[in-house]
């Protein structure tokens, strides 16, 4: 075997530098591109307007969330599947809690922790309602289940929950004021 010479030694280490510099510039890519994906702002933006998911046809789940709320953004690669899955089958609508033009819905549906979930069936019925964290199984056998019809409609001054999970509270000046907030529970 021939003996290195110290301008082959400077040319294989300048190779494996450039290699090792690839390779970290495509992780580093590889690892936004994903994030981005699944980042609460990305799948606002391709969430279906919660006026048209609850006319077209289709169950909706309808997810109340806030980009610092450490709940939501752990449940989003989760959600982000979700919303591939199901596709074709289920709207899914987001609501930012930081947005007042929401405020009718969040009381509404009462939120006063998120994220918060509210399904509908296929005609916009409210079915069911759901907060914090909740597994995937969880969510996704709820989705199999409404699909299927197989849960029935709540009554229009009922509040049900299918789950409850960690939440994020959400900040006091989402919150109506106390006089008329009907999450106050008499407080």
């Amino acid at each position: 075997m021939a003996a290195e010479t110290p301008s082959s030694n400077k040319i294989q280490n300048m190779i494996v530098a450039l290699v090792a510099i690839a390779l970290a510039v495509a992780l580093f890519f590889g690892q936004r591109f994903q994030q981005s994906s699944t980042s609460l702002g990305a799948q606002a933006s391709a969430a279906t307007p919660i006026d048209m998911a609850l006319a077209n046809g289709k169950p909706t789940l309808l997810e109340f969330y806030a980009d610092w709320c450490s709940s939501c953004q752990a449940m989003a690669p989760s959600l982000a599947q979700l919303k591939q899955d199901y596709r074709t089958t289920v709207n899914f609508a987001m609501l930012n809690v930081d947005n007042t033009k929401w405020l009718p819905e969040i009381e509404k549906y009462r939120v006063d922790g998120i994220p918060h979930f509210v399904f509908f069936d296929k005609s916009g019925a409210l079915l069911a309602q759901a907060i914090g964290e909740q597994p995937d199984r969880v969510v996704r056998s709820a989705l199999d289940e409404i699909i299927a019809g197989q849960v029935q409609p709540i009554p229009q001054d009922g509040y049900s929950r299918i789950a409850a999970g960690q939440t994020s509270k959400m900040p006091a000046e989402n919150l109506p004021p106390k006089a008329s907030d009907p999450r106050s529970h008499g407080t």
